[in-house]
């Protein structure tokens, strides 16, 4: 597959990486010489510099042959314009641009991205993903993520062991047996700063992030088995009212009336310009790392604060005073994955990362066969991909036993007619199953292998 894209910051570098790396032509756009030396000396891939709109630039960048544009420079007028020449001018099939501002998100002006107008098939705003993300995980103490599948029948949920959970120490095989209520497949383990794929006799231990699917229903009783109440967050701190705190902000007053929420902002015009937008929020100007303005807010009776401000250190070292002065669960916003192997040391318990849930979004598009949802995990060690099993898939007859790679390609649920199915050894894959798995990068084309879509399909 030929891919343009255009912007070499942390998000397009990230997903020309990922591009590059599973046999991809791949050429990268910027006007910044000094991002277009580092990823074409750290990636295979070709790089030019220029601004991304320009129709001679995207020409000579080979876009009349290319099969997807991806346009993730700083300016949302730029990646619409890449796009709409995509289209207009090279015919491009797939157009995928960000877009940050929310007067482009603004529902009422949904026309302009119909295909007479301006025909974007995938509009990405990382502020409103990471505030949906956020959102989903209120619902839960303990949970850093919670990501749907199947249409919500199927949640993959991020959460750390408490010491003296009832879950640890016990072989994950024997978890059905102990636990016959939850009904949970753990499919990713993080420890010690290293991530990996268990076996059926691997053990949980204290401190460990696991990543688990499990049924909607039984998301309460699987969150108590990790050693949380099952009450929901009842007082959060938000500290920075940028994009993503404010769109955080609205999340919450429209989606969880029952949280009360405090704002920490340092720029006047900005808290005033949030504390204007948000109805039921008590914004406080003052700085996140200042023990009084946190005191005033309240931080030692907080359930949880979530550090959003446009600074990695910042969003850190917050985290971690405000869990010092009593704060229940602290999240970091952190962009740079070079922070990330701090947080366990210093107590946070949870990062979230703006670039992977923009590459999460952007996978659904780039992969193969009838993909439904793609989530990445942990800088791209591996993907959890929900695939429907279709008429001409080479997975259709094959038993989940003869699917799976230990430590490579593990299925960890079945949604069958609606219903969630256990992925015992013997179950059979059938047409319109929706599978959905832990897939290694390693694994990739294997996955791709079975879940491919041959022309007669269509």
């Amino acid at each position: 597959m030929k891919v343009v894209v255009c912007g070499a910051g942390q998000v397009g570098f990230s997903i020309a990486r990922y591009l590059s790396t599973h046999d991809n032509d791949v050429t990268v756009i910027d006007q910044s010489e000094e991002l277009i030396n580092h990823i074409s000396g750290t990636l295979d891939v070709r790089g030019m510099v220029g601004f991304a709109s320009h129709p001679d630039l995207l020409s000579r960048a080979g876009l009349h042959e290319s099969d997807m544009i991806i346009a993730v420079t700083q300016a949302d007028e730029v990646n619409m314009v890449a796009c709409q020449i995509a289209h207009s001018l090279f015919n491009v099939p797939l157009k995928i641009a960000r877009v940050r501002s929310k007067s482009y998100l603004n529902p009422e002006w949904a026309a302009l991205y119909k295909p007479d107008n301006m025909p974007i098939d995938l509009i990405i705003s990382p502020e409103l993903e990471v505030a949906r993300a956020i959102g989903r995980g209120l619902e839960f103490p303990g949970t850093f993520e919670v990501i749907p599948f199947a249409d919500k029948i199927i949640q993959l949920v991020g959460i750390r062991c408490k010491p003296k959970a009832p879950i640890l120490n016990t072989p994950l095989r024997h978890i059905e047996g102990l636990f016959p209520e939850l009904d949970l497949s753990v499919l990713f383990i993080v420890r010690n700063d290293a991530g990996f794929v268990p076996l059926p006799s691997d053990q949980l231990q204290e401190g460990d992030e696991v990543y688990f699917l499990i049924p909607q229903e039984k998301l309460g009783v699987a969150i108590e088995a990790f050693g949380f109440s099952e009450l929901k967050s009842q007082r959060l701190l938000i500290l920075g009212g940028g994009n993503v705190g404010f769109c955080l902000g609205e999340e919450v007053e429209s989606r969880h009336p029952e949280i009360s929420l405090t704002l920490i902002e340092p720029d006047k015009d900005r808290a005033t310009y949030v504390a204007n937008q948000l109805t039921r929020a008590i914004v406080l100007r003052g700085d996140a790392l200042d023990r009084e303005i946190l005191r005033e807010a309240n931080a030692k009776i907080t359930n949880k604060v979530v550090a959003v401000t446009s600074d990695d250190k910042v969003n850190v070292l917050a985290s971690v005073l405000a869990k010092r002065m009593g704060v229940e669960q602290a999240m970091a916003l952190i962009n740079s994955s070079s922070y990330s192997s701090l947080v366990n040391s210093l107590g946070i318990d949870s990062v979230i990362s703006p670039k992977a849930l923009t590459v999460s979004k952007i996978l659904q598009y780039v992969r193969r066969g009838r993909i439904r949802t793609v989530h990445s995990l942990r800088d791209g060690f591996g993907e959890v991909i929900e695939a429907e099993a279709v008429g001409t898939s080479s997975v259709l007859g094959m038993t989940v036993g003869e699917i799976n790679m230990p430590r490579s390609l593990i299925i960890g649920a079945v949604v069958r007619e609606g219903q969630s199915l256990i992925p015992r050894e013997d179950l059979v894959i059938k047409v319109h199953d929706r599978v959905i798995m832990m897939v290694t990068s390693p694994a990739v084309k294997r996955f791709e292998k079975l879940f491919s879509v041959r022309l007669e399909y269509f």
